[in-house]
């Protein structure tokens, strides 16, 4: 019986010992190292006096590092959270609010940034944890974890202004990863080649299913998915076969024809995504010159760790056909749900996605409201506790049985693989002086973000304004003046309306 994600960690590490498990762009750590850094990165939270079940930050760059702080922070029986180093000041302390770490892990160089947040709490430095290959209150520690023990906190958009801290069970991942691996036949001679970043959950299959296999995992730098044809090299030398990104990612490749100067057909042989709509004329560039790969689409929320359904790509599809999203994934149910809360089946008729397992997230740390809202009781189910995750997500069964992706049904949108609450955008730009009302809507012809507010101001002003207050990703990408806003008849701005000016 598997009780935590870390008996991976130790079986690769006695099996694949002098193996590459990671490698970034500054250095490379073996199994044996990764398992051993975990070790005295543990030792020294243990030494720090914190119990186990605390949660603990991670503020380090993208890297072997952050990986090697995720496990120990895992073998000390507590769990991490990863807060990025060029995240917004103000996003950073209300994620702080929210999670009251007690520690955080970070770097010499790297602490002097934290400091600035004026959060008082424990530094364990990552360069001062010496290696360790057995600590007896270390295994105390692991030996006390159970499958239900949270493994980490990510943190996503909230309608209120305030993020979210999504929580995940090491039973979670457990049940994710061996799906992804009896599905996909992951075995140590794969080669991962990792896209997101780590506070997203698509980094999640990189991270634990590189360890769980033996397999390695190269963390490809930022500024690659700028330069595809430089990406594509990088893929090929380091003979790379497995990737798991973002659509964004993939239609940068199909785009700029980075396939007519770099041949992959002999390296890579999965393609999986997942996060938001792949085009099927983006799709079918990659199907041309890649005609032999296995291609996978993905779908799930944060709070269904990664992804719930799955669809393998099996016929051919035109440019302007919808890409199924599929079938749910092993030991996950599916529930399509109308407005009354009866099961949809058969095709064409339209209904919410709601998920049901193992691998639904333990709710919304330090948010009890919102987890009530959005992790309910089952309604088919009247005669014990059984709660389902609402998605929030429309769809359909199409003529195959598969399911379909339709839309959203409230605020909440897909964008650049993030899932974003446009409430949080609204909220930075009222809290902006001269404005009284705005309002934000996802214009789905363009793939954009757009603001319309009741204040003329240039648009790299309001930029500037509130690129420090919300994420990159989350930052409008028109913006509409409008000194009168249209209202409906309870006095609410009328979004319906609003549309008709994207």
């Amino acid at each position: 019986m598997q009780a935590n994600v870390l008996d991976w960690l130790e079986q690769s590490s006695q099996r694949f010992g002098d193996r590459i498990a990671i490698c970034d762009e500054w250095e490379e750590m073996t199994y044996r190292q990764y398992h051993d850094k975990a070790v005295g990165l543990a030792k020294a939270i243990i030494d720090s006096g914190l119990g186990n079940r605390e949660p603990i930050v991670v503020y380090l760059e993208k890297s072997v590092k952050a990986l090697a702080a995720f496990m120990g922070i895992a073998c000390a029986g507590d769990f991490y959270s990863p807060i990025d180093i060029g995240m917004p000041k103000q996003r950073v302390e209300k994620i702080l609010e929210v999670l009251r770490p007690r520690a955080v892990i970070t770097s010499k160089e790297l602490r002097r940034e934290f400091e600035k947040f004026n959060y008082k709490c424990n530094y364990i430095l990552y360069e001062e944890a010496a290696p360790l290959a057995s600590d007896e209150e270390v295994q105390k520690r692991k030996q006390k974890i159970i499958d239900t023990d949270l493994l980490y906190v990510l943190f996503t958009s909230g309608s209120t202004g305030t993020p979210k801290g999504v929580s995940i069970t090491h039973r979670g991942v457990a049940d994710c990863i061996d799906w992804f691996m009896d599905t996909f036949h992951i075995s140590p001679d794969d080669r991962f080649g990792n896209q997101a970043p780590f506070y997203f959950d698509a980094s999640v299959p990189d991270i634990y299913l590189s360890m769980a296999s033996g397999a390695a995992l190269y963390l490809i730098p930022q500024e690659f998915f700028a330069q595809p044809v430089r990406l594509l090299k990088y893929l090929k030398q380091n003979q790379i076969n497995t990737i798991i990104w973002v659509p964004s990612a993939l239609i940068v490749v199909s785009r700029l024809k980075a396939f007519k100067n770099v041949d992959l057909s002999s390296v890579l042989k999965r393609v999986l995504f997942c996060g938001e709509v792949m085009p099927n004329k983006q799709l079918n560039i990659w199907r041309h010159y890649l005609p032999d790969a296995l291609y996978a689409n993905l779908y799930g929320p944060t709070e269904a760790i990664y992804a719930c359904t799955y669809y393998i790509i099996d016929r051919d599809f035109s440019d302007d056909e919808p890409l199924p999203i599929g079938f749910a994934m092993k030991n996950t149910d599916i529930m399509v749900l109308d407005e009354a809360d009866h099961l949809v089946n058969g095709p064409g008729r339209m209904g919410e996605l709601c998920v049901r397992g193992t691998g639904i997230s333990a709710g919304y740390y330090n948010n009890p409201e919102k987890t009530k809202e959005m992790f309910v009781q089952n309604p088919l189910n009247h005669v014990y506790e059984e709660k389902i995750y609402r998605t929030g997500d429309l769809v359909k069964y199409n003529e195959y049985g598969e399911l379909v992706y339709v839309s959203r049904k409230d605020f909440q949108i897909k964008h650049l693989g993030h899932r974003i609450e446009l409430g949080e955008i609204e909220t930075a730009v009222s809290s902006l002086p001269g404005v009284t009302r705005c309002c934000c809507l996802y214009d789905e012809k363009h793939a954009r973000i757009c603001l319309i507010l009741d204040r003329d101001m240039p648009k790299e002003e309001l930029r500037q304004q509130l690129e420090t207050m919300i994420p990159d990703y989350m930052l409008p990408g028109k913006v509409i003046y409008m000194k009168d806003m249209p209202l409906n008849a309870n006095g609410k701005i009328d979004r319906v309306k609003l549309k008709e000016y994207l």
